[in-house]
């Protein structure tokens, strides 16, 4: 008989390209970047080759301080991929950073790192509750989410 455990689909990771792989290193290293124009100052998210307020192709990395509030959320009923199916009551948020407002980011509110996205209480769950970024490896891609600020 097969082992459960590995006959489970993966979770979803993200598709790692050239824009955003500085992205990833530094999320490796627990930093939370955000790529920046340098000719003109201005951040952008998703990553992208050419910036789209002034279309120069010069940019940087800037560290973010990881906190931000939660724009909005969704606990997906059922499970949309079988691999979620065994976190039921898990949700998907959309982060907005403290530092970059105009920047949005997707991902989970859980207690911990490492803990199961379903770790945190749906009626925890607030629009404008702060968070706070950590880090956690996922079949070898370090990903961000996000812990309430004051659990």
């Amino acid at each position: 008989m097969a082992d459960a455990k590995t006959d489970q689909e993966p979770l979803l990771t993200p598709a790692v390209d050239d824009d955003g792989a500085p992205f990833w290193a530094h999320a490796a290293r627990g930093e939370l970047r955000i790529q920046a124009c340098t000719a003109c100052g201005e951040l952008r998210f998703p990553p992208r080759p050419c910036c789209p307020h002034c279309q120069s192709f010069d940019s940087e990395w800037r560290r973010m301080s990881g906190r931000g509030r939660i724009w909005s959320y969704v606990f997906p009923h059922p499970p949309l991929l079988p691999a979620y199916a065994a976190q039921p009551g898990y949700n998907a948020i959309v982060v907005e950073l403290a530092d970059a407002p105009r920047i949005r980011l997707v991902g989970n509110l859980v207690t911990e790192p490492a803990a199961p996205l379903n770790s945190v209480a749906p009626d925890r769950l607030r629009i404008g509750a702060k968070v706070q970024v950590v880090f956690a490896e996922l079949d070898g891609v370090t990903v961000p989410r996000w812990v309430l600020e004051r659990p």
